[in-house]
Order: C-alpha cells, then sequence, then structure tokens
C-alpha cells in the first residue's frame, strides 16, 4: 500500500512508526519542507516552504501562513500525481502548519489520518491557566479560539485521527472526538533505564555527576512560564538551603516555544535574575539544549526530576524520565494526573505552589530509599504502557492499517 507522511520537519512525531510501515512492507514516502534536512527513513519529496505572509489584522494571520503553506503542499502532491503516477492509499499528517489543507482536492480517494496533538481553546487551557501573565487576557482568549480554525477545518476532513494522550485528544469538540483514537508515540523503555553506573559530564566544567548523587534535574525544550521554569526556579532557594549537597541541572534553549515572549529578555534569565541573590550558583547548571544521549545519561543520573506544564501537550521527557528511574516530582495539571498517581509512582503538588514545590523536592532529595516504591512503580508503568515496541507502535500499525484497508474510491473531479 502507498502510504504518504505530511510533517514540515520530517520526521518529526514518525521517525519510528514511518519505518516499521516500510519494514512491513509498504510503499512509504514523506512530503516536506524543502529546507528540512533531517535525516528520513523513508524517501523524500519536498514542497517549496512559504515566505512569511505579512497580513492585517493580526488576528488572520495564522491562518493566511497556514493556507498558505497548504497550498505550497497541495502543489507539490499535484506534481507527485501528475508527473509520477502517486497516488496514496492513506495519508498521514501533522495539520498543525496547514500542509494537510488541501491535499484530498487532489487525491480525493484517499484516507486523511491527523495527529491530533492540541486544540487550543480560550478556557479552561493554558491560555487562562497561570493568573501571573494573563495581560489583555480577552484578546487572548479570541486569539486563541482564532488559532484552531486550521485545526478544526483538517479534523473536519479527516477520516481519522491520533492522539498521544487522553487528555490532548479532550481538547477537541465533542462532536469530532470519535475520530480521535488514542496511542501514545511510545519511548524506547529498553534504552532509556535505570544504570546505577551511569554519568553525566557537565557542559563546560570538569565535574561529571554519577548516579546514586544528589542530583535535581528539569527538562523543557525552551525555559518558558508554559512548563514552569518561573515556579521552579522559585522553589530553588528553599531546596538549596535544605539540601547544601545538592545540585540542580535545568535543560533547556533560552527563548520561547510556546507561549508568548517576555517584555524584555529571556524568560530565563528574568527567574533567575528574580532568585540569583538566593542561590548558591555554583550548584546551578544550565546546559541549554543536549544531545540524546547526554540527557538519557543525565535522567539515568537524576535522583528527582522536576516536571511542570500548564494544561498543555505533555512532553517525552516526563515519560523518560520515569521510565529511567528518576523520581518524579509534577504539577497538579490534567496531563500529568494522566500518567502520575499521587504517591503510587511520583509525586503531584499545586502548580503554584511554590513552598509545597520546595518541600516535595526536599524530601525526595534527602530520602531516595522511601521513594524507591515509586520509582520502580514509575518504570513498570512506562514499560507496561507507553514501550515503542511492544505497547505504542504494534497500535499505531494495527490503527494505521485497518485505515487503509477501508479506503473508499470516490468519484474523481478535474483540477
Amino acid at each position: 500500500m502507498n502510504i504518504l507522511f505530511v510533517h514540515q520537519n520530517f520526521p518529526g512525531q514518525f521517525p519510528h512508526l514511518a519505518r516499521a510501515l516500510a519494514g512491513r512492507g509498504h510503499r512509504v514516502l514523506a512530503l516536506t519542507a524543502e529546507g528540512n534536512r533531517r535525516p528520513s527513513p523513508v524517501p523524500v519529496a519536498f514542497y517549496r516552504a512559504p515566505a512569511p505572509v505579512s497580513v492585517d489584522p493580526p488576528l488572520t494571520r495564522l491562518y493566511a501562513e497556514v493556507s498558505e503553506r497548504g497550498l505550497r503542499a497541495a502543489r507539490a502532491a499535484r506534481v507527485l500525481r501528475d508527473r509520477d503516477g502517486y497516488r496514496p492509499d492513506l495519508i498521514v499528517g501533522h495539520p498543525g502548519w496547514g500542509e494537510t489543507l488541501y491535499l484530498k482536492e487532489v487525491w480525493p480517494e484517499a484516507r486523511l489520518l491527523v495527529y491530533a496533538e492540541l486544540m487550543y481553546r480560550s478556557t479552561g487551557s493554558d491560555v487562562d491557566f497561570d493568573p501571573e501573565f494573563q495581560r489583555d487576557a480577552f484578546t487572548r482568549r479570541i486569539s486563541a479560539t482564532a488559532r484552531g480554525a486550521h485545526l478544526l477545518q483538517t479534523l473536519v476532513q479527516a477520516d481519522a485521527a491520533i492522539s498521544p494522550t487522553a487528555f490532548q485528544a479532550s481538547t477537541f469538540p465533542a462532536g469530532l472526538r470519535d475520530k480521535i483514537s488514542v496511542c501514545h508515540d511510545g519511548i524506547d523503555t529498553d534504552a532509556i533505564r535505570p544504570d546505577p553506573g551511569a554519568s553525566f559530564a557537565l557542559p563546560g566544567s570538569d565535574v561529571t555527576l554519577h548516579a546514586g548523587e544528589e542530583v535535581l534535574t528539569f527538562v523543557s525544550r525552551s525555559l518558558e512560564p508554559y512548563r514552569g521554569y518561573h515556579s521552579f526556579m522559585r522553589a530553588l532557594p528553599a531546596v538549596l538551603a535544605a539540601r547544601p549537597r545538592a545540585r540542580v541541572v535545568i535543560v533547556g534553549a533560552e527563548g520561547q516555544s510556546y507561549g508568548p515572549p517576555p517584555p524584555s529578555g529571556s524568560w530565563k534569565r528574568i527567574f533567575l535574575d528574580e532568585v540569583r541573590d538566593r542561590i548558591d550558583l555554583s550548584r546551578v547548571h544550565f546546559t541549554g539544549r543536549i544531545a540524546r544521549p547526554a540527557l538519557t545519561a543525565l535522567l539515568q543520573v537524576s535522583r528527582v526530576h522536576c516536571y511542570l506544564s500548564y494544561p498543555f501537550v505533555l512532553s517525552w521527557s516526563l515519560l523518560e524520565a520515569m521510565a529511567a528511574g528518576a523520581m518524579v516530582v509534577g504539577s497538579d495539571t490534567a496531563p500529568l494526573r494522566e500518567v502520575i498517581r499521587d504517591g503510587e509512582n511520583g509525586r503531584l503538588v499545586n502548580f503554584f505552589d511554590i513552598a509545597g514545590l520546595a518541600a516535595a523536592l526536599s524530601a525526595a532529595l534527602a530520602d531516595p530509599q522511601r521513594f524507591q516504591p515509586c520509582r520502580a512503580q514509575a518504570r513498570a508503568d512506562m514499560v507496561a504502557r507507553y514501550d515503542l515496541n511492544r505497547v505504542c507502535l504494534p497500535r499505531l500499525l494495527e490503527i494505521i492499517e485497518c485505515e487503509t484497508a477501508r479506503a473508499p474510491a470516490p468519484e474523481r473531479f478535474p483540477d
């Protein structure tokens, strides 16, 4: 069967799935932006990425941008059809950047399965979660509603969808949720596992950390409020005072990935400056982003891992920390409640309770033996529910092949 993956930064969420489908004898192709040079497990075709769109009013700018990208992807798809005779049985795509918007106009007979990562909502979500950053809240709510237009349009067109967590699926309108199957992308629990001999060399220093030492970790793509960086930094003075031998390793870039930009400078600098005079900076280490092998080693070294999040997309790093055997202290927010059972496989604390967060982190650092059952249960849960090769990938393959087998043959209309 012909299966086409569409993602502006392929392989994105699909490296294991695309490789596995090709390994099962399907003819797998990916359509991606021309500037994408990430290694691909399958052959790749390119579309010309659009230039930035200048549109007024700003409220419509995102739809203009994604619509233009969708048009570029559709034009490239039509070349594949007319020049090469390519006709996919199934298209699997991420709708976030608009590439899947018009592919049904090129291949109406193909089934379309989209990755339902998150639906923007104006209430009960990331938009209205943190009162500290609720300036001009009405405009933010309107903007969130507008940002969902292309996602709704794509899901209406789609024959089916996959969402990595039940929480993320729940953000979509109730009338569309029947299309969504919940299945996580999966993590390799064979590669990411506890290692009592693990070590991590701190970049730019002669310090090497070892498993068993008092190491507190925090990981985020970017150091910003969406992932609770501000709450974590505000808890550090009490943690470092209570645990004078602890070291803190903070992984993440200085920009922002999801939320709004800071009023000036960077969120990293703003919240570091807020506590700078109350922490021992010789024990707080910022690494920037690090390569995957180094991240795995760091999580294996970590005694306690802090993961905080708005009601938003769940990070792979949380599951990887649990698989690696770290004791996780997380925020009591909807994405985490799906994974962590407080006191059984981790700890949950109120996102805004800085004193409570500091106390939970300090207690877990102080007495690793007390929390060993939590660490063991977290590891067991990751193997049982989120393992890539034994749980998630077989389920994803089943979903994909069932959708392909149901492909209809509607009447084709001329362009």
